[in-house]
């Protein structure tokens, strides 16, 4: 039954890392919004710093990132250049509110040379005030690691290394462009352990081509047996139309809708089965980490990176596409990295979109934050919160309760709860409450 479910709740949604969704950033927003923003965060206000790398060196057909292949690293020694002069500029906006997170993502930051790892590393903390304790993630490629990168990053601070894995079968990763053995993974794996870092994630997707059930499994129980602190497990998301490169993949090689929710199934089954907690909807985590212990007290939240522990009060994004997140709005730079480099080295910012959050955007964006992370909204809770102005997203969680005709809700006194047979699809629920679905011409992944 449930499978048969998946078929019929598949519909394109978004994944709910922001909202509104990117889709509907706008030009109306500019450097000039985004200063007033930030000289508007109190004084005490937490950053988060993202910085992104757009650069690899061979490209992933399933990657969705904004990203480019270089064959020379002088792209990415004029690229730091502008970066640089991007953290000074909002360095000096943002003053001594402390920085209480650095996330590194790209592309490949593991690409960086032992030296601009330390340099820009060193920039950051001499442009923005950084608290006592840090959490500092890095996104690395194995392919990438040399073994003086590993004490570079240990030497900037890193206290999470995350590490795509995708799958293991040598057939699906010839097919998506990607070859990485279980024993290179366990290499990198023991060698971040051995500089001292104590929290890893791995990434692992489903839905790929050429992908099967045991394998998914497979995958999934070699990953347990590395002991990351936490795994992610998405869904590829075949969006061709928005990244030409996965035309390189052959669709009659993708699995159904069925037999992707079979595979996510069994991967899941088997990091529970080997002491992992289900975080959220694609998360999963060790009870000792931060990501469980969040979850068990309600303070999961969610970003671009997925599902966090973080409680920064505002995102700080850096780089080419990068984006931010502030109390006012959202905001991202300029995507080409070109035009990136010429903004920022001439001082002008590199602001080029975003988005102004309404108060009915501000209920929304907590309502399905909170339904994706605790699912369940506490619907007394969000009337003390917003006042009158929750009263439209009350009543559209009453609609999806009196609609929902497989069981996925449950209308309770004062909350909505997702069932055990809706948490696979909840991303569907959620959708329930997007004022802007039906708006514009965005084009999504499938939800499940």
């Amino acid at each position: 039954m449930t499978e048969d479910l998946a078929t019929k709740l598949s519909r394109p949604v978004p994944r709910y890392t922001s909202y509104p969704t990117a889709p509907h950033f706008h030009p109306g927003i500019d450097q000039a919004q985004y200063a007033s923003w930030l000289e508007a965060l109190p004084a005490s206000a937490q950053l988060s710093l993202y910085l992104h790398l757009p650069f690899c060196d061979r490209l992933c057909w399933f990657c969705g990132c904004h990203t480019k292949q270089v064959n020379r690293y002088s792209p990415i020694t004029a690229y730091l250049e502008a970066l640089a002069a991007e953290i000074g500029q909002v360095g000096c906006m943002v003053g001594t509110r402390p920085v209480t997170a650095v996330h590194w993502g790209g592309g490949s930051p593991s690409l960086l040379e032992p030296d601009d790892i330390a340099a820009t590393s060193s920039l950051l903390r001499e442009a923005f005030h950084f608290a006592d304790v840090v959490e500092f993630s890095v996104e690395l490629d194995p392919n990438d690691m040399a073994p003086e990168k590993y004490g570079a990053w240990a030497a900037a601070g890193l206290t999470r290394a995350s590490i795509g894995v995708q799958d293991f079968d040598p057939r699906v990763q010839a097919a998506i462009n990607r070859i990485q053995t279980y024993e290179q993974t366990r290499h990198v794996v023991e060698s971040v352990r051995a500089v001292g870092v104590r929290s890893l994630n791995i990434d692992m997707l489903y839905g790929l081509p050429h992908q099967t059930v045991a394998g998914a499994a497979q995958t999934a129980r070699q990953v347990a047996s590395l002991r990351p602190e936490r795994v992610a497990l998405f869904g590829y998301a075949h969006v061709p139309w928005m990244k030409k490169h996965q035309a390189m993949i052959d669709e009659q090689a993708l699995p159904d809708t069925t037999e992707r929710f079979r595979q996510s199934q069994a991967a899941a089954a088997e990091l529970l089965a080997n002491g992992y907690e289900r975080i959220g909807f694609d998360h999963f985590a060790l009870p000792h980490d931060r990501l469980a212990l969040a979850s068990h007290a309600g303070r999961l939240r969610r970003n671009f990176q997925g599902y966090t522990a973080d409680q920064h009060d505002a995102l700080i994004g850096l780089g080419a596409s990068a984006i931010g997140r502030l109390p006012q709005g959202y905001v991202q730079n300029v995507v080409s990295t070109h035009e990136y480099q010429r903004r920022a080295m001439s001082g002008a910012g590199a602001i080029e979109r975003g988005v102004t959050l309404t108060r009915d955007d501000q209920v929304r964006g907590h309502a399905i934050e909170r339904l994706l992370c605790d699912f369940s909204l506490d619907l007394a809770a969000l009337r003390a919160t917003f006042g009158p102005d929750a009263d439209p997203v009350v009543e559209d969680a009453a609609a999806i309760a009196m609609t929902d005709e497989h069981g996925l809700v449950q209308l309770l006194p004062g909350k909505l709860e997702v069932t055990e047979r809706g948490r696979p699809f909840v991303r569907t629920i959620a959708a329930g409450l997007d004022a802007y679905l039906q708006v514009g011409n965005a084009r999504y992944s499938k939800a499940v």
